[in-house]
């Protein structure tokens, strides 16, 4: 017989309740604030981890072979980022309830904690490295896992060592059928001269640089770089996490958007753009209220508080390749016509 499940004991309320340790009471010297410092952060923690474990089931898809866009597995993915991106959401707006402490609130307890600092939390690490920030694009690498215990480090190292959502993502890009079949862009009508270029790239290119104003005109040898030759073939160019194929994929994918088959791949790189936004968004209330609360002091951690924090922000952009992308649309109106069987291939099966 199935035993009862009782609400406190399923969520291990005792536990959980009481697990805020005020440093100010142990030391005698109560300040009431303390409590929702803590509680704050230890939410902070608890949605951390409800955004890994979102974050691992989308990479378990993602690792497949081959994504079925014909089942619910695109869906999913969509559907889980975009749970993600509410959450991170929620994260940004529990700021508003940390400012409802004054800095003279925090000063009461703030020197009890060091050297405690949020740049311990080895989970938002985690996510960073899960999402796609690598160890050389971050800011102050060289220390960044300094103030961490060792088993924090080795979780941390053995999540920078699996594929992030941004190469698998970009994997997933590479694999799509756009361009492989020749029969589906027979009688192109835009094609014109294209040389070794795809009919489509060599119209789009040529559209393109139609559309730039005159002080512009430096982005048509950008448009080469980043969808005509391999960034790594040319001598001191920066290395990007995007190629060719997922380049002009995810264009492809933004430009022809309307068309039923590239809806869901659509949203699943607005809701990785989104993700983007989110955490920038949060980096920036965070050291918004870090400057209001300690203005230009050291963190508790022994960073640099806001200058930290600001550098942080102008630095970890996860998927500001794909962001970057919408320097190269133009206007739909004067997007190429599609071949009928390429338009077929991308509407509903008959």
């Amino acid at each position: 017989m199935k035993e009862e499940v009782n609400y406190s004991d399923y969520l291990q309320l005792d536990r959980l309740l009481g697990s805020q340790s005020l440093q100010s009471e142990k030391l005698l010297q109560p300040a009431h604030d303390e409590m929702l410092f803590i509680v704050i952060h230890q939410s902070y923690e608890l949605w951390f981890k409800q955004l890994l474990f979102e974050v691992d089931s989308v990479a378990a898809i993602l690792r497949k072979p081959s994504v079925n866009d014909n089942s619910p597995e695109l869906q999913t993915i969509v559907h889980r980022l975009s749970r993600c991106t509410t959450i991170l959401k929620v994260l940004v707006h529990q700021i508003d309830i940390m400012e409802t402490m004054t800095p003279m609130d925090f000063l009461d307890f703030r020197n009890m904690l060091r050297p405690a600092s949020g740049f311990q939390s080895w989970q938002f690490k985690i996510l960073e490295a899960r999402l796609g920030l690598t160890f050389e694009n971050r800011y102050g690498a060289q220390y960044y896992t300094s103030q961490l215990r060792p088993e924090q480090v080795e979780l941390i190292r053995s999540a920078e060592k699996e594929p992030s959502i941004l190469v698998l993502t970009t994997q997933w890009l590479e694999r799509m059928p756009f361009f492989s079949d020749a029969a589906l862009w027979e009688g192109f009508s835009q094609a014109g001269p294209s040389g070794s270029l795809h009919p489509f790239w060599a119209a789009y290119r040529r559209l393109y640089h139609q559309s730039l104003a005159d002080p512009e005109r430096a982005n048509e040898g950008l448009f080469d770089a980043v969808f005509l030759a391999e960034p790594a073939g040319q001598p001191g160019s920066e290395k990007r996490a995007l190629g060719l194929a997922s380049c002009r994929a995810a264009l492809f994918i933004m430009l022809y958007r309307g068309y039923p088959v590239l809806q869901l791949p659509f949203q699943l790189l607005s809701q990785l753009l989104e993700i983007d936004e989110q955490l920038s968004t949060w980096r920036y209330r965070h050291m918004s209220m870090v400057h209001r609360m300690i203005g230009t002091r050291i963190g508790t951690g022994g960073s640099s508080g806001k200058e930290y924090l600001k550098a942080a922000l102008d630095k970890h952009y996860i998927f500001k390749e794909l962001a970057q992308l919408t320097s190269f649309l133009i206007e739909r109106r004067a997007l190429p016509a599609l071949t009928p069987q390429m338009e077929q291939k991308l509407g509903f099966a008959l």
